[in-house]
């Protein structure tokens, strides 16, 4: 499974924002931390506060705060936010051969796996980890 880098940003985000609820972070915070552009850590962040998982504020005082449940959200819902739903890919030169359909199977396989794997992980759990 490749994840698109609003995919990523959209984990990086969520990730630093639930660590801490309290606190609140500007996009601008978050972009230096993760050496991207601010204007594409505003969109995903705007998905992300689309999807009620953080509240944006403006003025002084604005940033994002994470209001989602860290025990009930699990990484594969925030993928599933940035990625195409499954199923819904393009078919790729080469996949209505003998070959390519084999292929496709054993690489449906590993993304069915990582799937599995990503919606078992919650931020909760993500963020206990050590580092």
């Amino acid at each position: 499974m490749r994840l698109q880098t609003a995919t990523r940003l959209g984990l990086y985000a969520i990730l630093e924002l639930a660590r801490d609820p309290e606190r609140t972070l500007s996009s601008a915070e978050l972009a230096q931390r993760y050496g991207v552009s601010n204007h594409h850590l505003a969109k995903v962040l705007r998905t992300l506060a689309a999807a009620g998982l953080v509240r944006g504020g403006r003025g002084a005082s604005g940033g994002y705060r994470f209001t989602g449940n860290r025990r009930r959200i699990t990484l594969m819902d925030i993928v599933a936010l940035f990625e195409p739903a499954p199923g819904s890919r393009i078919k790729e030169p080469g996949e209505e051969t003998e070959i390519g359909a084999a292929l496709q199977r054993v690489l449906m396989e590993v993304d069915d796996i990582a799937e599995a794997t990503l919606r078992s992980i919650s931020l909760e759990t993500m963020l206990k980890r050590p580092t």
